[in-house]
């Protein structure tokens, strides 16, 4: 198998097969695979960086990032997926660390918050992420508020 080229770029920057291939991942994984009835676009893409994984022309990984002030007071990532070929690789550890890097890159020196589903408590924990609050409800999936603070 070929090596995975990376990229994080703006939306304004993103090809409209890029952008067709993110959605279709998208609807596979959040709607179809975990029969979850919910509007995917949602109208946040435009102000997002979209931090993607390709591998011969495939969508394996992806994230989107905002900058403090968009969906939180602090940075703040979501729709993290891996597509369900590649799991089990460790490309979902390598997708937060890069994920990280870009938000150190683009808005150094700032804590971020996630909104996770509850079970990935303990993956997004192994990258510095503590619960903030009470377990909650979105879209009938618990999730946990967490939040990584600023590192120095």
């Amino acid at each position: 198998m070929s090596e995975l080229t990376w990229a994080c770029r703006p939306f304004a920057e993103l090809s409209g097969a890029e952008l067709y291939e993110i959605l279709r991942l998208r609807c596979e994984v959040f709607v179809v695979e975990q029969r979850c009835l919910y509007l995917d676009v949602d109208g946040a893409d435009p102000q997002a960086l979209h931090l993607m994984a390709w591998q011969a022309g495939r969508l394996q990984a992806y994230a989107r990032l905002f900058a403090p002030g968009l969906k939180t007071a602090d940075v703040c990532f979501g729709r993290v997926l891996t597509a369900p070929a590649a799991r089990g690789t460790g490309l979902g550890h390598e997708l937060v660390r890069r994920i990280l890097a870009e938000c150190e890159r683009h808005w150094p020196d700032q804590s971020i918050t996630i909104f996770a589903q509850s079970h990935l408590q303990r993956f997004y924990g192994a990258h510095g992420f503590e619960p903030v609050g009470a377990e909650f409800m979105e879209d009938d999936i618990p999730h946990q508020e967490m939040q990584r603070k600023a590192q120095p």
